[in-house]
């Protein structure tokens, strides 16, 4: 089923390296997960494409390198 233009859509980041979880406030409404092989996902509604290319830019700006950002279903 087509997700509904009004509702924003499931986005999860993957990057090199650890952020801990004081990082939330700064990236917004994102969920930090740091993972065993020292990499980070970070999970977020997302309403545009406008609003991941800022995502991703704010990753750039940390300078961590980018593994991959994916769409994925609501729960």
């Amino acid at each position: 089923m087509p997700n509904r233009l009004d509702q924003p859509m499931v986005y999860q980041i993957r990057v090199k390296g650890h952020l801990n979880r004081r990082w939330t406030e700064w990236f917004g409404d994102v969920t930090i997960t740091p993972e065993d092989n020292g990499e980070t996902l970070l999970t977020c509604p997302l309403v545009d494409q406008a609003a991941l290319h800022g995502l991703l830019r704010k990753v750039r700006d940390l300078g961590l390198p980018l593994i991959s950002a994916i769409r994925v279903n609501p729960p």
